[in-house]
């Protein structure tokens, strides 16, 4: 072997180690498969955890919201007690089907509720869960993604900041879309990594920014990815890789929450979606942070 293609190998596989090993900081807790009991349980993407993992809320692509308790046994998801009601429109009506498409969900500390929608590009605030839906302005770039390459998800900064991100990236990568001062802006892009498309987001109890990410590039299933950064102003640095998975490990996860545990101990909580399909699972996913 040519010993500049033998180093460009060790280099390779140096840089495959580094990787996996960067990647089992997130230790599996274990996973619940949801089936709810009704047909409008299931397209979930986005999901928040609150009470230290008693409580949760998620969003369908039906146009539905979702809040319920968890049942554990330990640390792990043993049952769900759900109760599901639509999401609203402006009027304070159930939002139509062709508007209904519900992707990103970020919840305030004062308990607003804000939710990104594809194919009719837009992000709504609410009063809180049930509330009519107050419209918020538009990026002039939302206008430009494609039927399902919207805005995939959504998190909102201990100070109140929201940001939102597309599932396709761009060329310069990922366009993170920040909401301040009642406009939206482009602070920064996140470089985007082989197959894998952004599909949810959340601020954890440390103050950083995870990002949960999809590839479907295996007739095994979906691999996931989810990244961690530092973001102060208008920087973003510090790029981690805290978990990947092999493809078919976990079904279509498109919502993740951070929280603490009673231990201390920061959880990643994931929704799969389903998309209304039998081959694929509804699930909830979690793990622990090494520390």
């Amino acid at each position: 072997m040519p010993s500049r293609i033998r180093v460009a190998v060790i280099a390779a596989g140096l840089a495959l180690l580094s990787n996996l090993a960067s990647a089992q900081s997130a230790e599996f807790i274990s996973n619940y498969t949801w089936a709810g009991p009704t047909k409008d349980y299931g397209g979930f993407s986005g999901i928040e955890v609150f009470e230290g993992g008693k409580r949760f809320t998620v969003i369908g692509d039906k146009g539905v919201i979702v809040e319920g308790l968890f049942t554990r046994t330990g640390p792990r998801i043993s049952g769900v007690r759900p109760v599901l009601q639509k999401i609203r429109d402006r009027k304070g009506r159930a939002v139509s089907k062709s508007r209904s498409d519900a992707e990103g969900l970020a919840i305030g500390a004062d308990g607003r509720v804000y939710i990104s929608f594809e194919n009719r590009h837009r992000v709504r605030a609410y009063q809180q869960i049930g509330s009519p839906a107050q419209k918020l302005a538009k990026h002039p770039d939302f206008k430009r993604f494609s039927g399902n390459d919207g805005l995939e998800a959504l998190a909102i900064s201990t100070d109140g900041t929201l940001y939102a991100l597309p599932e396709r990236a761009a060329k310069s990568g990922i366009p993170v879309f920040r909401f301040k001062d009642g406009t939206w802006g482009i602070p920064f892009h996140i470089p985007a990594v082989s197959s894998f498309k952004a599909v949810g987001a959340d601020f954890g109890p440390d103050g950083k920014f995870y990002l949960l990410e999809r590839s479907f590039k295996s007739v095994f299933g979906f691999r996931s990815q989810v990244r961690r950064f530092e973001i102060s102003g208008d920087q973003i640095s510090n790029s981690e890789v805290i978990l990947q998975t092999s493809a078919g490990r976990h079904g279509n996860l498109e919502g993740i929450a951070l929280w603490r545990d009673g231990r201390g101990d920061i959880r990643l909580t994931m929704i799969a979606d389903d998309n209304f399909n039998y081959f694929q699972r509804g699930e909830f996913v979690e793990y622990r942070l090494k520390q």
